[in-house]
């Protein structure tokens, strides 16, 4: 009985510390500042609400359309609301969509959100380890999440296409595997490129393998031809002054994942964003003789990426 008591008191007291933290914003005359921790599904979010310093509230689960619905209301009822989620394969989508709410949405790096380490991962503990995350983000720990760059769509447009061609390139690399490991299997020495038409005209193995190669060679054809295509295309966007050691390819496709290089204020932060910082303890003994200046011009100030600002880099 006395046990109950206490814990009936405690309960109170939790209950009651929350309503006046809620209710605080009223008495001071200012707005609310709401915060949204969302861990997104594709057909659906699990969403965990903070109103100012207050507990955060049971975890809820929209429908796409329902919770922009319903986030549009928190910002028309006057509050100041803030949101984060988690980078993943659904892009950027929601993260404008609440933008244009004039809702502050922040998107942060994937990472391990079970900090006391018990084991147990459902949607709504992510939804509320990010919500208190960025609780403690606002409140002015800026260390409190890793925040992701949003590129503008027209980045994502510019770097989809040299993405789709390294998508194609493994598509055909895998089937070429393919045959060459059904040429290992029956005995038969394999041969590179073996689906180009000189050389599998050629190929000296019995006719049943062959009848079994064409199933893929066809596919294989029309991949190179989609691959060279966007090659061509691609590397008729490349700067006409290429820098020391970086063809029109590499070029192009360092530009148009990085999207906007005005965001580095030093040749380190650009160092550090092509992993060229940490260097393999294999090669920390060469890293003299190693032709890294050669590769990253840039990065030694020996010249700028194009289109670049006027920076010393320094």
């Amino acid at each position: 009985m006395v046990k109950l008591t206490r814990t009936m008191n405690k309960c109170h007291s939790n209950t009651e510390l929350s309503s006046l933290e809620e209710t605080r914003c009223q008495f001071n005359g200012g707005r609310c500042a709401i915060k949204l921790g969302i861990d997104v599904h594709q057909d659906f979010y699990v969403v965990v609400e903070q109103v100012d310093g207050s507990n955060p509230k049971p975890p809820q689960r929209f429908p796409k359309a329902a919770f922009l619905h319903w986030a549009a209301k928190l910002k028309r009822e006057g509050a100041e609301v803030h949101a984060v989620y988690e980078a993943c394969g659904f892009g950027f989508a929601l993260q404008r969509q609440l933008s244009a709410l004039s809702i502050q949405c922040y998107v942060v790096c994937p990472q391990k959100l079970d900090e006391q380490n018990k084991r147990v991962k459902t949607d709504g503990l992510d939804a509320k380890a990010l919500c208190l995350k960025l609780d403690r983000f606002v409140q002015g720990n800026r260390d409190a999440l890793a925040i992701v760059r949003v590129p503008s769509e027209e980045e994502e447009q510019a770097r989809a296409i040299h993405r789709q061609r390294e998508q194609l390139v493994k598509a055909r690399k895998q089937l070429e595997a393919q045959g060459r490991s059904l040429m290992v299997n029956h005995g038969i020495e394999p041969v590179k490129n073996w689906w180009k038409p000189h050389t599998f005209a050629a190929l000296p193995m019995p006719q049943w393998v062959k009848e079994l190669l064409k199933n893929s060679q066809p596919i294989l054809i029309a991949l190179q031809e989609k691959i060279s295509a966007l090659t061509a295309q691609l590397q008729s966007g490349a700067a006409p002054e290429q820098p020391r050691g970086l063809g029109k390819m590499t070029s192009v496709i360092i530009d148009r994942e990085i999207g906007d290089w005005n965001r580095f204020s030093n040749r380190r932060q650009i160092a550090s964003y092509t992993v060229k910082v940490h260097w393999p303890l294999e090669l920390r003994a060469k890293k003299r003789s190693w032709p890294w200046r050669a590769s990253w011009p840039w990065i030694c100030g020996e010249s700028r990426p194009a289109g670049s600002a006027q920076k010393s880099w320094d």
